[in-house]
């Protein structure tokens, strides 16, 4: 009877492991998706003449389309109905207060000669910063040089990838005990320094704060954020929170600009993969809240960037695959990614 009561108590806890809402809206997605494709063959049938054809198929499909949407349905009535209460179980809200409120600040960069000097000044002269780290991502022009001139310390990552530049990054700064607090940017001048104010009023709520860069009156007009990486973000954002559901609000994955307290990254930092490249920020949070960390979003301000960009934003059409591997990686896992 006790062997079958912990079988039972096991099958029980798997079963709410399960991410339901985030399967049950990929469904209703499906659903939605096929029978907008049935309404299109309306097109042909009529256009060039295959009605006797494709009208058998036509009602298949959207027959047929009911039945993820259904499934979908249920899947998040199990989530949102019958175990969101045990999901977002908490004692109280959290407030630890903060002792020491100095950061050590770690810039990406890669090719940013323009840029890299003036934001590691608009970052050094700020009250609460203790240092400003630059690790270049094997940067063929001036970037070391001018991040060292304008008093950053500087260190060279020779191995490819964001993923690589950003895991450097806080492990550089974190060899640096002085600092409770990490703050993780990029150094093209698209965030300001006075926004570690935002971070740090933060802070006593979360091992991580994250910026968003989703409030319309804190971005500016000409950005390298268009409209489909805007609301891909979104997108990505809320999937990843069904996925975690009760555990955070999400609304932007791709933001560089992140605080976090040393003994978090002490917890997260050995088991993250630094292979995974573009997708990398989607993956710390994803494995930030798999391992039980808080998870904060605190709006930013979002500018207009010094030079050109070299990420997941040059085009629309890298960063829906960059959405798309970032969706694959929260559905499926990031082992194939580069874990």
């Amino acid at each position: 009877m006790t062997e079958v009561s912990q079988l039972a108590r096991g099958i029980v806890a798997r079963v709410r492991r399960i991410p339901f809402l985030l399967y049950g809206i990929l469904a209703v997605s499906l659903g939605i998706a096929t029978y907008l494709f049935g309404i299109l063959l309306v097109v042909p049938r009529y256009l060039f003449g295959l009605n006797q054809l494709l009208l058998p198929i036509d009602e298949l499909i959207v027959w047929y389309s009911g039945m993820p949407v259904m499934l979908g349905v249920g899947f998040i009535m199990i989530d949102l109905f019958l175990l969101l209460g045990e999901r977002r179980r908490r004692e109280d809200v959290r407030f630890m207060p903060v002792d020491d409120p100095h950061v050590t600040v770690a810039l990406t960069a890669y090719n940013d000669e323009e840029s890299i000097g003036p934001s590691v000044r608009d970052f050094s002269e700020h009250p609460r910063v203790r240092r400003v780290i630059v690790v270049s991502n094997n940067s063929v022009d001036r970037t070391m040089e001018a991040a060292e001139a304008a008093g950053a310390i500087v260190f060279n990552e020779l191995r490819p990838g964001y993923g690589q530049c950003v895991y450097r990054c806080w492990t550089e700064a974190m060899r640096y005990t002085d600092s409770e607090f990490i703050v993780l940017c990029e150094g093209d001048r698209t965030f300001r320094a006075y926004d570690l104010e935002k971070l740090l009023a933060y802070a006593p709520h979360a091992d991580i704060v994250n910026g968003t860069r989703t409030v319309e009156p804190l971005r500016q007009y000409h950005t390298q954020l268009s409209t489909i990486m805007y609301y891909g973000n979104l997108f990505v954002g809320k999937l990843l929170e069904a996925k975690r559901l009760g555990r955070c609000t999400l609304t932007d994955v791709g933001t560089t600009y992140k605080l976090a307290t040393r003994e978090a990254l002490t917890t997260l930092l050995p088991k993250l993969r630094p292979t995974v490249n573009l997708e990398f920020n989607a993956y710390f949070m994803d494995r930030a809240l798999e391992n039980g960390l808080t998870v904060v979003e605190c709006p930013i301000t979002f500018h207009q960037r010094v030079g050109t960009s070299k990420g997941g934003n040059v085009d629309d059409l890298r960063a829906l695959r960059v959405g798309a591997r970032m969706i694959f990686g929260i559905v499926f896992g990031w082992r194939l990614l580069g874990e």
